[in-house]
């Protein structure tokens, strides 16, 4: 990467920080497997002044979501799980669901499978205002509590899975698109089908053959000061440590959790996930070890919605993007609203980290930080704009 790149680069992370914007932040720009350029600035912990460094551990949130995908994707590969399968074959609670339209329940007209749910497409909501999102509050509510019980909280994987069938849809599955537990469910799935919970599954299939010995559910002892404290903004350039449990995860994590969150859970640093991106870059191998094949890769990162569906898709700076496989997909990059490749693929998580694979450029693009309600935002783009243009 051309020197100028890497100075504007730097003083855009280093503004961030200054502006109070984050606490600090972690960039890693890789090509043609090789690394273009390693920045950080600020801080894991600002009260101690303890800065970021490579080996930072950070709360990945839904930048779990593509390693569940890939997870998914190796049992679909084994012919133990079709895609068409229905949920309520898998856990019984899902049989005769609810679908809350107009505010009245009715019976959903079709039984969720696993497409809708892979797709974000079932109704399976996230907490929220509206009917069938208060009760699945009250499901991320008995974790919240039950972690305040038991150190690692007593709602399993399998435990919640169960509970969500008994929540109702937000709308007829496949109808709709919303962000919502898709990738929690999935989670669960791979536990029940594998045999093996879903972490050990993870560990086996995934983690310990691209060698990401720092990723998990919660940090050990031995690794717990790794961990950037969780900042939020309270203006005027302030920040303080944000100490939610937000969707069920412990702050800090330092528990070996009772619910494995497919969806939100993981906890990584920044050469582990590189790791990770790479394997998919590379078409689903890394380090002489396949994790899937270059088929399956393609097939994971080259879906879209359907026409009805990509209307609910309207999250602003998202524009350009598709969705499939828990994964944004760019279609259109004339609409972005920032310098993008057609093709390009990734997502992120709610407190900032950010991973974008560019295949037309042979690239991937890895932003960690801890900043309570981020996904992608400004420095994101900042950051995207000067490593494309």
């Amino acid at each position: 990467m051309e020197k100028k790149k890497i100075e504007y680069l730097q003083e855009t992370m280093d503004r961030s920080v200054e502006w109070g914007e984050t606490a600090g932040s972690l960039l890693l720009v890789t090509k043609d497997g090789k690394e273009e350029c390693f920045l950080k600035t600020g801080y894991a912990d600002i009260e101690n002044k303890k800065p970021l460094e490579r080996n930072s551990l950070f709360r990945l949130y839904s930048m779990s979501k593509p390693v569940t995908a890939v997870a998914a994707m190796i049992l679909l590969e084994r012919g133990q799980i079709d895609l068409m399968d229905q949920l309520k074959y898998i856990f019984p609670s899902f049989n005769n669901m609810k679908v809350v339209e107009n505010g009245v329940p009715s019976r959903a007209v079709r039984d969720v499978n696993l497409f809708d749910t892979f797709n974000m497409t079932s109704g399976l909501s996230y907490p929220g205002g509206d009917y069938a999102g208060m009760e699945v509050g009250k499901v991320f509510d008995a974790i919240i509590n039950g972690l305040a019980e038991v150190p690692g909280g007593n709602v399993s994987t399998l435990d919640f899975a169960d509970r969500m069938g008994r929540c109702p849809l937000l709308f007829q599955p496949g109808s709709h698109w919303a962000y919502g537990t898709g990738a929690d469910i999935i989670g669960a799935v791979i536990e029940k089908v594998s045999g093996m919970s879903f972490g050990e599954f993870l560990r086996k299939e995934i983690f310990e053959p691209l060698g990401m010995k720092d990723t998990d559910f919660y940090a050990p002892e031995d690794k717990k000061d790794r961990l950037a404290n969780v900042y939020e903004s309270v203006g005027d350039g302030k920040m303080i440590i944000y100490d939610g449990e937000n969707l069920g995860i412990e702050n800090p994590p330092v528990h070996k959790p009772a619910f494995e969150s497919g969806g939100a859970g993981l906890i990584s640093c920044i050469d582990d996930y590189q790791k990770f991106a790479q394997m998919l870059l590379n078409g689903g191998e890394f380090g002489g070890v396949r994790i899937l094949s270059e088929n399956s890769v393609k097939y994971l990162t080259s879906g879209q919605l359907t026409p009805q569906q990509q209307k609910d898709y309207n999250w602003d700076g998202l524009q350009g993007f598709s969705y499939s496989h828990f994964l944004r997909i760019m279609n259109e990059p004339e609409k972005a609203v920032s310098i993008s490749r057609k093709g390009e693929y990734g997502w992120d998580g709610w407190l900032g980290c950010y991973v974008a694979n560019i295949p037309s450029d042979n690239m991937s693009i890895l932003i960690m930080t801890q900043k309570k309600d981020s996904g992608t935002f400004g420095l994101t783009r900042r950051i995207r704009n000067i490593v494309l243009s």
